[in-house]
Order: structure tokens, then sequence, then C-alpha cells
């Protein structure tokens, strides 16, 4: 049983943050906190030093911050899962870490109704987006003049759907309990349909889906 539980370090330099954190998590069986950081240095030298299976990560930190850790990890090649916990005003450091390829994104504010989640998510190889994030963080995105309607067109309608709710943020469960249909056919059309749009996860989907007016092209199709 105690293989099945999930390795965490969580790293921010705010106490108040980390023993939230803590607490919130001290009540799951399959999840416990091993270790804690303050700093980014610190946080690296006790990711190769340990055997971890999620990180959560402050954007923001002393020595070292959140995304230059982020980089180590992906550049090492290390299986390790990194959630990273952002503030509604840093959306620049967040879109960073989409590209750099992290797997969770979570606003501090709402850490603690939705890591949780977040956590298990992420150590089940899906990608993790907070809901709140991702309206903030596309609000002012700007939509494109030029619609990608040739790559759109090779979604079905059902494809089409999942693809809108992703861009809402929620996950396979919560859209598979929406459109009735079970887990895994909804994780069947996301699938299917990360690959006609060429994207490998579904925080990408998302800015696709913003970026070409997902909703509207819905409408156009199937609602005139």
């Amino acid at each position: 049983m105690k293989d099945e539980v999930i390795k965490i370090l969580i790293a921010d330099d705010h106490d108040i943050i980390r023993q939230g954190l803590k607490r919130i998590i001290s009540f799951e069986e399959d999840m416990n906190i091993d270790f804690e950081a303050e700093n980014g240095e610190k946080a690296l030298k006790l990711l190769n030093m340990h055997e971890l299976d999620v990180v959560i990560l402050d954007c923001n930190m002393p020595i070292m911050n959140g995304i230059e850790i982020l980089r180590s990890i992906k550049v090492q090649g290390d299986k390790i899962k990194v959630i990273m916990l952002t503030v509604e005003n840093d959306r620049n450091t967040i879109n960073t870490a989409i590209n750099i390829g992290a797997d969770g994104y979570m606003l501090k504010d709402s850490a603690g109704t939705e890591i949780v989640n977040a956590i298990r998510t992420v150590h089940k190889g899906e990608k993790y987006i907070d809901k709140s994030l991702v309206s903030i963080l596309f609000s002012d995105m700007k939509i494109k003049d030029k619609k990608v309607a040739s790559v759109l067109d090779k979604l079905s309608r059902r494809e089409v759907e999942v693809l809108i709710k992703i861009s809402k943020g929620l996950s396979n469960k919560e859209i598979g309990e929406q459109l009735y249909l079970s887990e895994k056919t909804i994780k069947n059309y996301a699938t299917n349909l990360f690959r006609k749009i060429n994207v490998e996860d579904r925080v990408k989907a998302t800015i696709f889906a913003i970026e070409n007016n997902i909703k509207e092209y819905y409408i156009s199709k199937y609602e005139d």
C-alpha cells in the first residue's frame, strides 16, 4: 500500500501557502508531503536527492524561481510531474511554463479547493489547468483573424463539443457527465482531436480552441 502513496514536494517561499497545502493534503490517504522548500535552490537539491512523484512549484521564489526549476527538470528528462502555482497577474510566466511543458497550472487563491484533484490528475499522466485560470489567462487573448477552418473541419461535431468543454477547464470525467458518455469515451475523443489539431495536451488544446474561437465555429456550423 505504501508504494501507492503519491510522494510530493512543495516549494514556496510563503510559509502560509506551504502550511495550507500540507493541511489539505494531510487528509488524503493516497498522497503525502515528503519534503518542503522555501526557495528554488533547496527545492532543486531535494529533487536531485530523492525520488518523488509530484512537485508543486511557486513560479516566483528567491534564489531560483519555479520556471528555472521546471526548465531544469525538463532538460534532465525527469519523470516527476510539475504543478505550477501562480497569481492572477502573472500571465507571462504561466505562458512560459506552458511552453516549457509543466503538467499542471493552479492559481494560488484557488489551490486549496482544487490541488488534490490536480495532483491526482497529473500523477495519472494528464494535464491539469485550474478552471479559474483558463478564463483569466486567456481573457485578453486576441482571436486570430484567420480561422484554421481546414483543420477544424476535420473534427466531428462531438469532437468539437469535447474541445469546447476542454477549453472551459473541464476534466474528462466532468465532460462525460455533461455529455452522458463514459470517461474512457471522452478520453478517446480527446486523443483523436489532439492528433487532428496537432497538439500534445489539453492545455495547448485550450489555447488552440480560444485562439480559433471554437465556440463561434460551432455555432456557425451547427446552429445556423
